[in-house]
Formats: C-alpha cells, sequence, structure tokens
C-alpha cells in the first residue's frame, strides 16, 4: 500500500498548525514541509515543534523540502542548515534542487559542479541516516529524465534518489518513459493535475487525471535501495481551495488503495 502525503507548499498562507489539522482530517499520513515558509533552515525549535505537532496526530514529518539548488555557490554550507534541520524535524529524506537552468543552457562544468555538490549532500545526510532527493522540475537540471539520470550517475551516491512529477503538456506515453527512466533512482512522487491551456498551465481538479494517475501510480517502482515507505505527495491544489484539497485527497487515497473513489 502507498503511503498518502501532502506538501506544505500546496497552503504557504496556512500556518503550520492548520495544515496538520487539514492533513489529519483528509487522512494524509505524511507532510514533506517546505523549507522557504513552514520550517525555515536553522530554526531547529520550530522543527522539533512541527515534528512533536505531527506525532499528536499520528502524522510523519517525511520529508524536508529544501530550496538548496547543487551547483550554485554557496550550495554545500546552505546544506549544512537543512541537514540539522531536517534532522530536528525527524524528517527521512530531503528534497533539494539541481541548478537553475536546463542542461542544455548550462554547460559541462555547471553540471559536474552540481553532480559534486549533489555526492556531497548524500553523503552528509546519509550520517544521520536521512536520504536525499532531487526534485524533477523545469528549469533545472532534471528537466528531462535522461538528463536526470545522466545527473544521478555522475554524483554516484547511493544516498541520492529522485522525485518525478508530471510536467503538464507532456502527457501519459512521455510520463510512463520517464518513470522507466528514472525506475533504478526513483524515490516519492508529487501528485497534481495541470493541464495545459493557450493561457498557460492550469490547475485541475484531481479526479479529471485519474485515469493518467492510475496508469502512473501503477508503473511506479521506487528503487530497490530507496528506504521509506513509498508515497504520494499531493502537491497544490485548484484555486488553493480547501475543499478542493479535500476532495483531492479522497481520490489520493484510492490511488494509494486506502479508500474506492
Amino acid at each position: 500500500m502507498i503511503r498518502t502525503g501532502q506538501c506544505s507548499v500546496t497552503f504557504r498562507a496556512l500556518e503550520v498548525e492548520a495544515i496538520v489539522d487539514l492533513a489529519a482530517r483528509a487522512g494524509i499520513e505524511a507532510i514533506e514541509w517546505g523549507a522557504d515558509r513552514h520550517v525555515l533552515p536553522g530554526d531547529l525549535a520550530r522543527a522539533r515543534q512541527v515534528r512533536d505537532l505531527c506525532a499528536a496526530r499520528g502524522i510523519a514529518p517525511a520529508s524536508y523540502g529544501a530550496y538548496v539548488r547543487a551547483g550554485v555557490p554557496g550550495a554545500r554550507q546552505e546544506f549544512t542548515a537543512v541537514l540539522k534541520t531536517a534532522a530536528a524535524l525527524g524528517a527521512g529524506n530531503i528534497r533539494v534542487w539541481a541548478g537553475n537552468a536546463r542542461r542544455a543552457e548550462t554547460g559541462d562544468a555547471a553540471f559536474d559542479t552540481a553532480a559534486a555538490d549533489l555526492h556531497d549532500m548524500a553523503r552528509q545526510a546519509k550520517g544521520q541516516a536521512i536520504t536525499v532527493s532531487v526534485e524533477y522540475h523545469r528549469n533545472s537540471l532534471t528537466e528531462e529524465a535522461e538528463d536526470a539520470l545522466a545527473l544521478l550517475q555522475a554524483a554516484d551516491h547511493e544516498n541520492l534518489f529522485s522525485y518525478w512529477q508530471p510536467v503538464p503538456g507532456r502527457g501519459r506515453a512521455r510520463w510512463l518513459a520517464e518513470l522507466e527512466i528514472l525506475a533504478p533512482h526513483l524515490g516519492d512522487l508529487h501528485v497534481f493535475h495541470w493541464i495545459m491551456t493557450e493561457a498557460g498551465q492550469e490547475r485541475r481538479p484531481l479526479a479529471e487525471g485519474i485515469d493518467d494517475w492510475h496508469a502512473l501510480i501503477g508503473a511506479w517502482t521506487p528503487a530497490p535501495r530507496w528506504p521509506h515507505p513509498p508515497t504520494g505527495f499531493l502537491e497544490f491544489v485548484r484555486d488553493d481551495g480547501i475543499g478542493q484539497f479535500q476532495d483531492d485527497a479522497h481520490h489520493l487515497r484510492a490511488l494509494c488503495g486506502h479508500d474506492s473513489a
């Protein structure tokens, strides 16, 4: 069975206590806490407080969503505070980013620096029994699955993994291919349904993308060395609506094998 999760950045405007309450009432089992708003790097007292709030409601503070960018000057120093905060939070995983542009736009030197940074981050975190996962995202070195795979191979550390999320507009066939390419290094998924329109990307109810997500969940196999319960983290909802979140969480629970839709 897949663990249900939520990214706290889904509701940046809400306080931690409200997010924990929403998650508990929606049957969410784990939270990825954002480092940009809810648990700031270096605020160890707050991290411990959030850990205790989660424990009181039976929710795992499973991941720390950091915004350290491997390959950017100062990334390793910035990661030191992130790692201490993740440990205080009780998170088993840290989400990081790779660079700030696509591989084709950065050149080999930036790619190599990012790989070295990721190796060092994974090494540091292993000492705390915490994994490191790279965000799979546009405008980064992991915008394409082939580039993400090359980066993970260059970084070459057993404690380093990749998240995955659908890039809007690519379509099911390409999404499935990306999951297959990343399978040797794959950790958890960020779950949402966005579509592309003439005006740009648009958030839609998860229910509208449920057929795609049944196929994606069915094809998702975390790497054999991934040490955590496989978790689908609900991220972002239409209009940042609480009612929409509750509906999306219901469908997430069904996707993860907890309820019928």
